[in-house]
């Protein structure tokens, strides 16, 4: 009788145990997919391509690369990455960006924070001798419900 009252008490008491940890493992995650969803319900993406003056592409991308980049990221304004399309002719002399901003309020705000600053006025000054865009579409997006990214 010992032996079976020690053999339900050990069952009982790992019993106890994973109910518990299992109950509080579904409540940690529960609250902290709540509060993510809540936090990043207003996130939203910008799509902006770029139609650089033919033959002009490659300075573009220095550009970017040493200077456009982190002026961005120096005003929260956060890529998810860059691209050169690779299919011609439609696409040629294009370049293709992501942004993703926690709001559309915020990505105004950061965008009117770049257009003061005086290294970007530099730039833009700069570049007036010597045009390097056509044209920039942009376009705001906000993620479907079953996009994996959020």
């Amino acid at each position: 009788m010992t032996l079976i009252r020690r053999i339900f008490k050990g069952w009982t008491i790992g019993g106890v145990a994973l109910l518990s940890f299992a109950a509080g493992s579904f409540t940690s995650a529960r609250l902290a997919h709540l509060s993510q969803v809540r936090a990043d319900s207003n996130r939203v993406f910008e799509l902006r391509i770029y139609h650089a003056v033919p033959g002009k592409l490659p300075a573009l991308e220095t550009r970017f690369r040493d200077t456009a980049s982190k002026l961005l990221a120096k005003h929260g304004l956060n890529a998810v990455g860059y691209w050169i399309p690779e299919d011609a002719p439609p696409w040629d002399n294009t370049f293709v960006y992501i942004l993703a901003h926690p709001s559309r309020e915020e990505a105004k705000q950061n965008w009117d924070a770049l257009m003061a600053d005086p290294v970007f006025l530099e730039m833009v000054k700069f570049e007036q001798g010597d045009k390097l865009v056509e044209k920039v579409n942009s376009t705001f997006m906000r993620p479907a419900d079953f996009s994996p990214t959020k």
